[in-house]
């Protein structure tokens, strides 16, 4: 999942204002269906050809249309491309079928851009590169490759902005290809799949177009239908209006790109535009030549790893950018703002109605009556942060005098953007955030009882060095008021301890035994140690540069038991592209294997918890022909079910080839629940967890074959921790906002991670109060690699260890204590009700409030007797006053929902979270009557 072996420099690159290149024409006039050949001013190629390992198969296919389209082009190794210069100078640049680019090549990808170049992409692009490059390649493409059609269906034009597309019927046809997932702002889908809920099959931006098959592939699509449609992307591109930031030529032009003219060819109809220009017919033997043998090296994959590090990822909003804000961008623009204003009230609420209880002096605000809905106006007087990351301007305003600035500025977004002053606009977007990340209050205790976990990645064990050095590491966190330590003990097929199960330990370890000593050191400071275990993924050749053996070792296991081994349908043990081998799940050995391993873990150490990584099976792309699990007891087992050898047939075979794919997601999800069984027979206070994917479950089970809600409705694990890794807080809600709501978990709590590499100090803890103010009960950071005194600083602050003379008055954790939790945070609540109550004038008669007391004091008291004693009396009367509680408080709410409605939300969110509570409370005490 999370390897943290190189450190790598953030890219900070300026970005600037798209632009592109137009060429001069000359051409005669059009008629409405016909055109004649043009002949351009320019002998320059128009148009640079990326050569990758992915498509070197495909690349006859490619050149015979590129001789067919009549277009003078270049061709560009990919493995040539280390910086900018080597996009080269043209002015489009065309990738077909390229799934995997390298952080480097990516932001240079988006510096070209950003000098003018227009970038066309077909298929899968980027789908197999790390996460940060997946997420630079959707904003730069206006969406993303979905996930795979199981038919030939046929394209269908929409109501376009781009005319022209809609009326060329060749554009038209019946291809096999993939859903298309649009970005929110900011991208158009000329032509959609005539599928259940018509998913677009092309989406286009002013500066990208992105098509939804594998251009190039007779298997996907006719020769006639590639050819016009690159030749539409092209003209749209060379025939808009000019921005005021041409490309400027790369002195020398790209060493790597070698130019070929390709053949002319008949045209089609069109509109009366510019058209790319035929060149003179080369024989058929001049095609592009294929360019030098590609290295050998595989190039670390996206999707096999979140282990890869996640690299400056283009902001929504771009500071001093001119082009056109859309509708949609603008509702979304001024939602943002209104989402971060009431994370800072909500904020600011929780310290206040903390403060009042502790009978600490409150002013008041002389602005709060200008905006009834800024609960938190009367407030503690607020110190200026000491965090240097929050210190961006305008500071000395006053909370309130903040938050009207910024409402202005909300208000007047609407204004700018309908007078064509995007620049104007995005500046005082990008002012407004700063200003609201300023207000945050980072200087005052806010945090309730949460789960509060981290990664201590091998790395750092292994720099510690000793029970000294990890004893500084556990101090840090204790102070910072982490509780839940996920600390990796079995990493590419190495124990972090000497095991007598396992081949080998670490040989960065040696005569000493980390998990030991982290286990002590986590029970003394009142945390949980829970053991990190690398599951289905037995090697990892980026740890064998780190110990300096050869790169293609499999691990010790493998090693040792070659015939445990998963294949790829090419017989590769580790999937080109990627950098892991893995066990084959349906091996029954390597599963006795497992649980022996994980059964020592757990009996010889006195750990909390067990955290399954790698519990899936390698990415995949079956559409692309790259399927993995053919390892020889699956083979067998499979067989041997159905009478068929899984690596005779395809997805172009529906039902055998759903059949396959159950049979190995059967396979993960039966080791699961058998190791739960045989893991709670031994430990049964021993939490599960899972790291897994936030992908929508069908694209799951297709690419990876990880099913997490099933093991979640069964019981068989008991936290859910979905990597839901982003830049900014928005995107981060994006990914995890619908598995927070989901109904499909069961009792089971959902536990979101958040990623610190490359996030600002202020925006952690943005991200953390958006976790706060949703029905989650906490979060988990990857990883402590990461972890910089400055957030240690913030984190003391905020969350940090509250000094307590008595153990009964230890803060609980959740997982552990889930009953204690439930009835302390509702306290919390109630204290942020009587602070509203006291401090506004609200239109509602005292005796309707007397009323919502009483109801309130109800379920506080019900809930206080559960944490008490749990039993299963106690716990029926405490759900059923929260049901009637909860029916009750939004009528009783309603005119507050209008005038703030985000706090009204966080409320009815919090008590869904005590619902969570008390379902996984249940379950865990078996309690059921």
């Amino acid at each position: 999942m999370k390897n943290q072996e190189k450190s790598h420099k953030k890219a900070n690159s300026q970005i600037k204002k798209p632009g592109f290149f137009i060429l001069s024409f000359n051409f005669l006039i059009l008629n409405s269906f016909s055109f004649l050949p043009v002949t351009a001013a320019t002998e320059e190629p128009v148009l640079s050809v990326v050569h990758s390992q992915e498509n070197a198969n495909q690349w006859t296919g490619i050149t015979d249309r590129l001789q067919t389209i009549g277009v003078k082009y270049c061709v560009i190794p990919l493995n040539d491309v280390k910086s900018v210069a080597d996009w080269g100078d043209r002015r489009i640049l065309f990738l077909p079928n390229v799934e995997t680019l390298t952080p480097t090549q990516a932001i240079a990808l988006e510096e070209w851009m950003s000098k003018g170049g227009r970038l066309i992409a077909s298929g899968p692009v980027g789908s197999l590169s790390s996460p940060g490059v997946r997420q630079l390649l959707r904003s730069l493409l206006g969406g993303y490759w979905g996930f795979s059609l199981s038919n030939t269906e046929q394209i269908k034009p929409t109501n376009t902005k781009i005319p022209e597309w809609a009326n060329q019927t060749e554009l038209f046809g019946k291809v096999r290809g993939g859903a298309v997932i649009p970005n929110d702002m900011g991208t158009e889908s000329p032509a959609v799949w005539n599928s259940k809920d018509n998913p677009a099959a092309v989406v286009t931006t002013e500066r990208s177009t992105l098509l939804g098959w594998r251009w190039g592939t007779d298997a996907a699509s006719a020769a006639e239908l590639d050819n016009a449609w690159l030749k539409a992307a092209l003209n749209h591109y060379l025939t808009a209006p000019p921005p005021s930031n041409r490309m400027k030529k790369v002195v020398g032009g790209s060493p790597n790109c070698s130019t070929t003219v390709a053949a002319a060819s008949g045209g089609t109809r069109g509109q009366e535009i510019p058209r790319v220009s035929p060149s003179p017919a080369p024989p058929k033997t001049a095609t592009a030549p294929i360019p030098k043998p590609l290295s050998t090296v595989k190039p670390p994959s996206s999707q096999e790893a979140i282990d890869q590090l996640e690299q400056a990822v283009r902001l929504d909003v771009t500071p001093n950018s001119n082009e056109p804000i859309d509708n949609n961008q603008a509702i979304a623009l001024q939602q943002e703002l209104e989402n971060l204003i009431g994370r800072v009230e909500s904020a600011h609420l929780a310290v206040s109605a903390d403060a009042a209880n502790q009978g600490v002096g409150i002013s008041e605000d002389k602005q709060s009556s200008r905006h009834p809905r800024n609960y938190a106006s009367p407030s503690i007087k607020e110190q200026p942060t000491q965090l240097a990351s929050t210190k961006l301007g305008a500071l000395g305003m006053s909370k309130d005098q903040a938050l009207a600035q910024v409402r202005v500025i909300a208000k007047n977004l609407p204004q700018l953007i309908a007078q064509k002053n995007y620049a104007l606009a995005r500046q005082q977007w990008l002012t407004a955030k700063t200003t609201l990340w300023q207000q945050f209050p980072v200087d005052q205790r806010l945090a309730q009882p949460e789960i509060r976990a981290i990664w201590l990645d091998r790395g750092t064990i292994v720099r510690a060095g000793s029970k000294a050095g990890l004893a500084q590491i556990f101090d840090r966190l204790a102070q910072a008021g982490i509780n839940t330590v996920f600390f990796e003990t079995v990493n590419a097929g190495y124990t972090i301890y000497p095991s007598q199960v396992a081949k080998e330990q670490n040989p960065l370890i040696r005569g000493w035994d980390p998990l030991a000593d982290a286990v002590k050191l986590a029970h003394e400071r009142d945390m949980e140690l829970h053991a990190w275990v690398w599951t289905f993924a037995a090697g990892n050749q980026r740890h064998n540069e780190i110990i300096n053996i050869n790169s293609d070792y499999p691990g010790p296991v493998l090693a040792a038991h070659p015939d445990w081994a998963n294949y790829d349908n090419l017989g590769n043990m580790i999937p080109v592209g990627q950098t892991k081998p893995f066990f084959d799940p349906a091996n029954p050995e390597v599963r006795q294997y497992l649980l022996k391993l994980y059964e020592e873990i757990v009996t010889r150490y006195n750990v909390d918890g067990l955290q399954l990584d790698y519990i899936r099976y390698p990415f995949q792309d079956p559409s692309a022909g790259r399927t993995y699990g053919y390892g020889k007891a699956a083979r067998a087992q499979f067989q041997q079910l159905t009478g068929v050898d899984p690596v005779n047939i395809s997805p172009s075979q529906p039902y055998l080839w759903q059949k396959w794919t159950t049979f190995r997601t059967e396979q993960v999800d039966s080791f699961v629940a058998q190791l739960s069984r045989q893991l709670r027979q031994k430990q049964p206070n021993l939490i599960l967890s899972v790291a897994v994917f936030p992908l929508p479950e069908l694209e799951r089970i297709q690419k990876i074959q990880q099913n997490w809600e099933t093991w979640a409705r069964r019981g068989d694990v008991d936290l859910i921790v979905p990597m839901t890794y982003a830049l900014d807080t928005s995107r981060f809600q994006r990914l995890a906002q619908p598995w927070i709501a989901s109904k499909q978990l069961g009792s089971t709590l959902l536990v979101p991670g958040i990623r610190l590499l490359s996030l600002p100090t202020i925006g952690t803890f943005d991200q953390l109060q958006l976790v706060r103010d949703l029905s989650v009960s906490g979060y988990a950071l990857f990883a402590v690699e990461n972890f910089n005194n400055e957030l240690q600083k913030l984190f003391i602050s905020t969350q940090g260890r509250v000094q307590s003379t008595t153990p009964t008055t230890t803060e609980p954790i959740p997982q552990r204590q889930p009953f204690k939790t439930a009835a302390i945070r509702y306290t919390a609540l109630q204290r942020e009700w009587k602070f509203v109550f006291q401090n506004y004038q609200l239109q509602r008669s005292a005796q309707t409030i007397s009323d919502f007391n009483n109801q309130a004091e109800v379920l506080r008291s019900a809930l206080n007797q559960l944490a008490a004693s749990p039993n299963p009396s106690k716990l029926l009367v405490a759900r059923a006053s929260l049901t009637r509680f909860q029916s009750k408080f939004r009528v009783l709410m309603s005119q507050e929902l209008k005038s703030n409605s985000y706090q009204v939300k966080v409320w009815e969110n919090r008590l869904v979270t005590i619902e969570k509570l008390l379902r996984y409370g249940e379950r865990r005490l078996q309690l059921r009557p």
